[in-house]
């Protein structure tokens, strides 16, 4: 007999309740009403070299019925790496349908961490992940300066056509800085009608080194296309999983257009949890407003 939608509803609390005391602060719910989680997994415990996010959301026919929607974050996890860690994690799934298989999933992740981290694969050098990372000089949360934004500057010279002459630089307003056990966020606004101009002013924030080094730098757009009427949206979460879905999603409901906001986030070694995201959301809401 097909398990019931009550009896789905509680496999997946009985799931959860045991990751979360398994994984501890590993374990982060992004978002409780819809079913989103975060893992983040490391090869060892003491001195990690490999680490990884799996963001998971669990539909309404999980574990009976449906797979969870997930998604592996890490900054060097690119093209034949991903390929064959989500074939492995399609095959568990294969292998156990009906079944609660997180835990098979997390555990064949770190599986593959493990193994990277004794292959003679040389370590990532890029200090971005996609999860809060423990750093032990927390005092001093301003990193060195790293032009690690070049990457989203290039995709958006790809979106923007060479034959636009160079727009003006919109004026940026700062928002007021919020600060959270040591961590601080402070959102950044622009009016912008072109995706030129968006370019045009994260290179201007990321010449200020303060904001080039901040441990993330999210941001969203949106821009009504009068001719076509509708709206050119993008957002950037920058090692920070799901935050730029979350600001886009707030200027919808906002009903705010031909604006970017980019949030800035200094990490200040004390682990937030979910209240980063309340953070980012405040910050941003606040600029708008204003």
């Amino acid at each position: 007999m097909a398990a019931s939608d009550t009896e789905r509803a509680q496999q997946q609390i009985d799931e959860i309740e045991a990751l979360s005391s398994i994984y501890g602060d590993d374990w982060c719910v992004v978002d409780e009403d819809e079913k989103i989680y975060c893992i983040k997994i490391s090869d060892c415990l003491d001195q990690p070299k490999w680490t990884l996010c799996l963001q998971v959301i669990l539909p309404p026919g999980y574990p009976t019925a449906e797979p969870p929607i997930y998604q592996l974050n890490a900054p060097w996890l690119r093209g034949q790496d991903y390929t064959e860690l989500a074939n492995s994690l399609e095959e568990i799934y294969v292998q156990n349908l009906g079944e609660s298989i997180l835990y098979l999933w997390v555990e064949k992740i770190r599986e593959v961490l493990i193994e990277k981290a004794q292959s003679s694969d040389p370590e990532p050098d890029i200090k971005k992940t996609t999860e809060e990372v423990d750093e032990d000089d927390g005092d001093d949360f301003l990193l060195e300066y790293k032009p690690i934004q070049e990457d989203q500057i290039k995709m958006l010279n790809y979106m923007t056509s060479e034959s636009q002459e160079d727009e003006e630089l919109p004026p940026i307003h700062h928002g007021n800085p919020i600060t959270d056990r040591r961590s601080t966020f402070q959102a950044h606004l622009a009016p912008v009608v072109t995706t030129r101009q968006v370019k045009r002013v994260l290179e201007k924030l990321y010449e200020n080194k303060k904001i080039a080094s901040a441990t993330h730098n999210i941001y969203a757009y949106r821009i009504y296309c009068e001719d076509k009427q509708t709206f050119l949206q993008d957002c950037e979460d920058d090692g920070e999983t799901a935050a730029g879905g979350r600001l886009l999603h707030l200027m919808q409901i906002l009903n705010v257009h031909n604006v970017l906001v980019v949030v800035s986030r200094w990490y200040g070694g004390i682990l937030l949890g979910p209240d980063r995201f309340k953070h980012i959301n405040n910050c941003a809401r606040n600029v708008l407003v204003e």
